[in-house]
């Protein structure tokens, strides 16, 4: 199966903040599932970080517009349950 068109076999909501889901929480807010989609539709290779945390600094939106976030963790306790993490 080509890394182009993997689709999510299920979906689960997370139940409590981590690394991994301040990261899906930053790239659900700019439009995409996770990295694996904005890395299929962006046609990137890398995804900017920062050094210091590893989370996600900045991402292209559909349209075109850049969002840029915080060194620090963005996604707080009440934000947690919207995060989506899909399964492939």
């Amino acid at each position: 199966m080509a890394s182009s068109d993997m689709k999510p076999k299920s979906i689960i909501r997370a139940k409590k903040w981590s690394e991994e889901i301040e990261n899906l929480y930053r790239f659900q807010q700019a439009g995409y599932r996770d990295e694996i989609e904005y890395k299929q539709v962006k046609q990137v290779s890398v995804v900017d970080r920062w050094p210091e945390t590893g989370y996600v600094k900045k991402l292209q939106r559909r349209d075109n517009t850049f969002y840029y976030y915080n060194k620090q963790r963005e996604c707080e306790d009440k934000e947690v349950h919207k995060v989506k993490i899909y399964a492939y």
